[in-house]
């Protein structure tokens, strides 16, 4: 298990970079080349469904076989706990671990919680290699990159521990800490106050399509991630324009 690092504080200035296509260097990675003068873009990636994305064997969903392994039905859990508690604790206003355990001790008594938060955690943690391999290239060209994310605390750790995301990028927004989440435009704000950008450098992909409204509605840059485009061009076209 990878350790936690501790985050450099974010510069407050914005710098300006220079690019323009990428190159290859000798190890066969893209970075970015210099040519025309642009306001640097501080990237805030989604996680689910565009960084991480389903089971790490075979990117189906981390709920797939819960009730094979843990005897858990997957509509009783739906229904008992995420259709009417996931909302308060994805805010921060409800804990994941008591207000579950209340829900397993009526469709699954035998199940310890955190039994059921590990597996859950391990089966939702396949990391999409070549987004991660252009979010390294983007910040090795001083682009900024933060996860911005609806996320109760226990998985916002573990994905910036036990996954190692925290070597990954310069920090995390989510949506327990932020006390709002996206779509809502209160997200979108404390997003800004925490990286100490103005929305216009700011820029979102995310593979929900209310979020990327919300984001453009206030002054963010926002692109609807769907797979037919990598991150690297993505980012370099958002630079460019």
């Amino acid at each position: 298990m990878r350790t936690k690092r501790t985050f450099q504080k974010v510069e407050r200035h914005i710098p300006t970079l220079h690019f323009s296509s990428h190159v290859t260097d000798k190890r066969g990675n893209r970075r970015f080349s210099r040519a025309d003068s642009v306001m640097v873009v501080c990237l805030m990636l989604d996680v689910d469904g565009v960084l991480v994305d389903g089971r790490p064997s075979d990117g189906l969903r981390w709920d797939h076989d819960l009730r094979q392994d843990m005897a858990i039905p997957t509509d009783a859990l739906a229904e008992e706990f995420f259709k009417t508690e996931w909302n308060d604790i994805v805010i921060g206003k409800k804990a994941l671990l008591p207000t579950l355990a209340n829900a397993l001790k009526r469709i699954a008594p035998a199940v310890q919680v955190e039994d059921l938060i590990t597996y859950w955690f391990e089966m939702d943690s396949r990391i999409v290699e070549p987004v991660l391999a252009d979010i390294r290239a983007a910040r090795r060209d001083g682009i900024p990159v933060y996860l911005a994310t609806n996320q109760e605390h226990l998985r916002a750790a573990y994905l910036m521990t036990s996954m190692g995301l925290s070597d990954e990028v310069d920090g995390i927004i989510y949506s327990a800490k932020a006390g709002s989440k996206k779509p809502q435009p209160e997200f979108f704000r404390f997003a800004g106050e925490f990286t100490g950008r103005q929305p216009h450098e700011l820029l979102l992909v995310d593979d929900t399509i209310p979020n990327i409204r919300a984001a453009q509605s206030e002054g963010w840059n926002a692109v609807h991630w769907d797979g037919t485009e990598d991150l690297h061009t993505i980012l370099r076209r958002s630079i460019e324009h």
